[in-house]
């Protein structure tokens, strides 16, 4: 019969690192004052032996469940997916796990998803959903730290991580300028909607500093494609003159790139397009394919994991931090060069 491969053991990692069994503990769990070097000798033996540290000795260990929950009121995942994988890569990092919670905007749900998150011991909780406008803290005077990510609360002392809307609608205006463009019309969602307030208040600002102003008032309409076909109609029929285009959002340019194809106008020839959000599904399968502020949202949600776990071993960052957003330039603003 043959013998059963003996799985490594704590001694066997610290007799490896040339440590004590006590010094070897204290460098796996991250526990006490040890130097740099020694935590590395002993972490690399530990990987040599392919010994785990077991969680629930972890756990006992430290008074930590090494859990942290997230809920989420994005429902189709838009928004909450690239920040829950940003957070999952500084989580994992810290080799911790996530627990995904749907709120849909219920909150009753929400309650019930706070107290089950709390009866597992969780560490924390990352809040987040798809719109950037502040929310009342999620229930009051918690036991463990929370962070609000894309999303931020109302209570100053909470800690919120999003992104600098305004900072990126500059940043397109500011292209578009660049590349000789003087008539920027402005189609975007409903105005009662935080994200295309700031951002047409952004592009309307910037403008204004080159000495410009928008080609017409701004419209707000759906955040849809069909919103952006309707809005060339209004911009063609009130005979407004533009030579480009900044839109809310990826959808909205979407369909005012298929309007303007359909009535003869050349993008960006005619007219430069921009969008917002850099949405994959969107940016790149428009015709031409989109420049388009991206949010950085897998970023952002490192930023707001990293923080939470800063939180969670005693350094909180209350108030709102906003995270820069960056242009992804394609065709839609860019001529393409000819070959000689």
């Amino acid at each position: 019969m043959r013998k059963l491969a003996r799985h490594a053991t704590i001694t066997d990692v610290a007799a490896l690192a040339g440590v004590s069994v006590g010094t070897a503990s204290k460098a796996l769990n991250g526990r006490g004052s040890l130097r740099e070097e020694t935590r590395t000798r002993v972490k690399e033996a530990a990987r040599q032996l392919g010994f785990e540290v077991n969680a629930g000795a972890r756990s006992l260990h430290s008074g930590r469940t090494y859990t942290v929950g997230m809920i989420t009121t994005d429902t189709i995942g838009r928004f909450s997916i690239p920040v829950l994988m940003g957070a999952e890569d500084a989580l994992g990092a810290g080799q911790m796990s996530v627990f995904l919670c749907d709120g849909r905007d219920d909150p009753i749900r929400e309650r019930y998803h706070v107290k089950t998150l709390l009866s597992r011991r969780v560490d924390g909780i990352i809040v987040t959903g798809r719109r950037t406008e502040a929310r009342a803290p999620i229930a009051p005077a918690l036991p463990v730290p929370v962070v609000y990510a894309f999303i931020s609360s109302t209570d100053p002392d909470d800690c919120s991580v999003v992104p600098d809307e305004e900072g990126g609608a500059r940043k397109a205006v500011e292209h578009l300028l660049a590349i000789g463009r003087t008539r920027v019309a402005h189609v975007t969602g409903p105005e009662h909607h935080h994200s295309a307030r700031v951002r047409s208040a952004a592009t309307v600002a910037r403008l204004a500093e080159a000495g410009l102003s928008l080609a017409g008032p701004p419209l707000f309409g759906a955040w849809s494609e069909a919103w952006g076909r309707q809005a060339v109609g209004m911009l063609l029929a009130g005979g407004t003159t533009f030579d480009a285009v900044f839109c809310g959002s990826d959808q909205i340019a979407r369909g005012v790139a298929d309007a303007l194809r359909a009535v003869g106008r050349r993008v960006p020839e005619e007219v430069a397009l921009v969008g917002y959000d850099n949405w994959d599904v969107m940016a790149q399968a428009s015709q031409p394919p989109l420049t388009s502020v991206d949010m950085n949202l897998e970023g952002l949600g490192r930023t707001a994991a990293e923080m939470l776990l800063a939180a969670i071993n005693g350094t909180p960052s209350p108030g709102r931090h906003a995270r820069p957003c960056h242009l992804v330039v394609r065709e839609s603003t860019t001529v393409p060069l000819l070959p000689a």
